[in-house]
């Protein structure tokens, strides 16, 4: 299976840390180039307090892993910044891959 890989985190900041989490976002985007992830989007819930996902895609599964992996751990000099603006933390931040079928319906 030669596609890419579509990629939806969701997780919910801290009240408080909303201002401080924001700015963190500006060097988690940069960081994300690293790992090969085009079309990133990064979106604010409009109806649930501080409640926040990111998407965007990456080229295989193997990069997915390495990603996730990469995201909860607190020793990655950028992706630790965020630990302390999520409720609960890292380990918190929910993370799924997807492959897309919308071409398999003629779209």
């Amino acid at each position: 299976m030669n596609q890419n890989v579509h990629i939806f985190m969701e997780y919910k900041v801290k009240s408080g840390k909303e201002q401080l989490y924001e700015q963190t976002m500006v060097d988690i985007a940069e960081a994300m180039s690293e790992y090969g992830v085009i079309n990133f989007r990064w979106y604010q819930a409009a109806d649930q307090p501080n409640l926040y996902v990111e998407l965007f895609e990456i080229p295989a599964l193997s990069h997915y892993h390495t990603l996730k992996e990469e995201r909860g751990s607190k020793n990655h000099p950028v992706f630790r910044k965020l630990d302390e603006t999520i409720e609960g933390g890292l380990e918190k931040i929910h993370c799924w891959a997807f492959y897309e079928k919308t071409s398999e319906l003629g779209y």
